[in-house]
């Protein structure tokens, strides 16, 4: 019986920590000059946007514009998207798409395409005027300590354990695998078994190793570090996936090997062989990479190895963007930041003894995941609004899970497992 089956009983229900878009904007429309001229511009913007990219748009009466071999975009309120959009950019975008301002056949294609054409999207001159809409991240998001952190990663990963459950693998694993290209139709938990693997041997983990992990996510990485006769010390802030990882270590019959603590990898102690840590870095927040591998550093024996995978994002987009706050930040990962490898680089060189030794990319098999976690969302989601979560709910997972697809099938995004030991 597979991990997930089996501790059915132990799950948990959905949390109600959604936020909910601000007032007058959802679901009314307030200050009708006001939005009258955003409406106006935002509009005038989309249309131009449309002529210059291989996308077309659907009016409510059925009429077309744009390029009709290319995924289209149907707009169902033209006055509540436009307002939406003109008021709050891609955030008012995506929280259209949430409450059904707009519709299409094909999201991932149409985000895609955006993507694909994101420099293209507005003019340079009004690009320069982000700063009216986009004050940046809210002050209280942003991970500056344990009880900060604490509560971001509440309102995502403590949503329900039985939600994640619904659309991963037996595995439990929310992060990127790692297909073999020569089985096609290779399962998602073998994928995600050599994803674990390819880690763990850039730490170096064998039997007799001491090892930190600093995410626990629901256990696997733990589990399979254990299975090679490793010593497993997992630290994660979600009291939720750690009471999971506990159940699904002694299923594993590893628990005697594992300590799973709900604890800031700052507060962490002792001397590990090696460290690893799964896609956690992006909820870290620019402020503190430092610290965080700088703990690493600390934490790290003589001739300890640190496997980490990372979502990356070009150095350059980095810069510009660093300091948005977006639709992203607003409704799945509060307080978070997506580093460059360039970054990742520059803070070893500037706040550690450490460097990068061996790096692999599987970006594009990111976007497999993510395909395949989108089609089995959709496919359950009576069983997800079975859980007592909404239409708006499924929507917003819906754009998320589809927005991610997009960004590492049109390559702006890179997934890198990499090789850090001591310089």
């Amino acid at each position: 019986m597979s991990s997930t089956s089996s501790t059915s009983s132990r799950l948990t229900g959905p949390r109600r920590v959604v936020p909910q878009p601000a007032e007058g904007v959802w679901p009314g429309l307030q200050d009708p000059g006001e939005n009258r001229l955003r409406m106006t511009v935002a509009r005038t913007l989309v249309r131009a946007a449309v002529r210059r990219l291989p996308l077309h748009l659907v009016w409510p009466d059925g009429s077309v514009e744009g390029d009709p071999r290319g995924p289209g975009l149907r707009i169902i309120r033209p006055e509540a998207f436009f307002t939406r959009l003109g008021r709050h950019g891609l955030i008012g975008f995506g929280e259209g798409w949430m409450v059904g301002d707009w519709d299409t056949d094909d999201l991932v294609g149409v985000l895609r395409c955006l993507t694909d054409h994101v420099e293209q999207l507005v003019p340079r001159p009004v690009r320069n005027l982000r700063r009216v809409y986009d004050r940046g991240q809210p002050h209280e998001e942003v991970a500056a300590d344990a009880t900060v952190s604490r509560e971001n990663v509440h309102r995502h990963y403590d949503l329900s354990n039985d939600l994640f459950a619904l659309f991963l693998d037996e595995s439990m694993m929310y992060s990127a695998a790692w297909f073999d290209p020569s089985r096609p139709q290779e399962p998602l938990v073998d994928a995600q078994h050599r994803k674990i693997d390819g880690v763990l041997d850039l730490a170096g983990v064998r039997a007799g190793s001491q090892v930190l992990e600093i995410g626990t996510g629901w256990g696997e990485t733990a589990i399979r570090a254990a299975r090679r006769g490793a010593r497993v010390t997992t630290l994660t802030l979600s009291v939720e996936q750690a009471e999971l990882a506990r159940t699904r270590a002694e299923q594993a019959g590893v628990s005697d090997r594992i300590t799973i603590a709900v604890r800031d990898y700052r507060e962490a102690t002792g001397e590990y062989d090696a460290v690893v840590s799964v896609e956690m870095i992006e909820a870290v927040g620019e402020r503190f990479w430092p610290e965080y591998f700088n703990t690493v550093d600390r934490l790290l024996a003589p001739g300890g190895r640190f496997g980490l995978q990372s979502i990356t994002m070009p150095d350059h987009r980095l810069r510009a963007t660093k300091s948005s706050y977006t639709w992203i930040h607003k409704y799945i990962f509060p307080g978070g930041l997506i580093p460059s490898i360039e970054a990742i680089e520059r803070t070893l060189a500037e706040h550690t003894t450490m460097e990068i030794v061996e790096r692999r990319s599987i970006g594009p098999d990111y976007a497999e995941t993510l395909r395949r976690w989108r089609g089995t969302f959709l496919a359950r989601e009576p069983e997800v609004r079975a859980l007592g979560f909404d239409e708006t709910f499924v929507r917003m997972w819906d754009f998320y899970l589809a927005y991610s697809e997009a960004g590492f099938a049109a390559r702006y995004l890179d997934d890198l497992q990499l090789g850090i030991t001591r310089r």
